[in-house]
């Protein structure tokens, strides 16, 4: 039975118990054995990780202790998946440049704050996000620093509020893209500012396929 280890804490405005256990949800429902804690003391332990399927970080800014990082790291490298949304992943460990590698991404701003409202755009015809139509949402709008290994399935178009950045011009910012690190693959999906942003609809069902996609444990 394919296992994924979820793992929570940090800033609590992200909700991280609530995303937590919807992302806990989506993956029993796959037929996956899902072990979820508040704690990243998970990490310490490079055998056990080395043994999942899926590693699912929900920890928004705090801090990782560099052997943790190094042991998700290597645990990746070795065909772990690893998965995950919004500051929950991709605002994690801010310190951490390793963490920062792999997950191909770092938040640094959103302009306007909570409930900007913008269109998610899909731009490959990869499974990950066939037959989903454009979508409109009502959330954070996430200006990342990407890696630009990274595969992008779907965009946002900044600016829609206007700031320092504007008078670069258009620019389309991925939402969701996935990339290999080593043996593993790797799924982000910038939405998640709260759970209810991403417990239903188009936005679910992107989650719910990068996770299995990570997992490898698509049909």
């Amino acid at each position: 039975m394919a296992t994924a280890l979820i793992t929570w804490g940090g800033w609590d405005g992200h909700q991280p118990d609530k995303v937590a256990a919807l992302f806990a949800e989506m993956l029993r429902a796959e037929g996956m054995a899902v072990e979820v804690t508040d704690t990243l003391a998970c990490f310490d332990d490079p055998a056990r990780l080395a043994g999942l399927s899926l590693i699912v970080p929900v920890w928004t800014m705090s801090s990782i202790e560099k052997h943790q990082s190094e042991n998700v790291a290597a645990a990746v490298a070795s065909g772990v998946g690893l998965g995950g949304c919004h500051g929950g992943m991709c605002d994690a460990f801010r310190a951490d440049v390793l963490w920062q590698f792999m997950t191909g991404a770092q938040w640094v701003a959103h302009p306007g704050n909570d409930g900007v409202n913008y269109r998610v755009r899909m731009v490959s015809d990869d499974p990950l996000v066939a037959g989903i139509s454009d979508f409109d949402v009502a959330t954070e709008q996430y200006y990342l620093h990407i890696d630009p290994a990274v595969r992008v399935h779907a965009v946002c178009d900044f600016p829609v509020v206007e700031g320092p950045h504007s008078p670069n011009g258009p620019v389309a910012m991925p939402v969701v893209f996935s990339k290999l690190w080593g043996q593993g693959r790797v799924y982000y999906n910038a939405l998640g500012h709260q759970a209810d942003v991403i417990n239903h609809g188009p936005a679910r069902e992107l989650l719910r396929r990068g996770l299995i996609w990570a997992a490898k444990q698509e049909g």
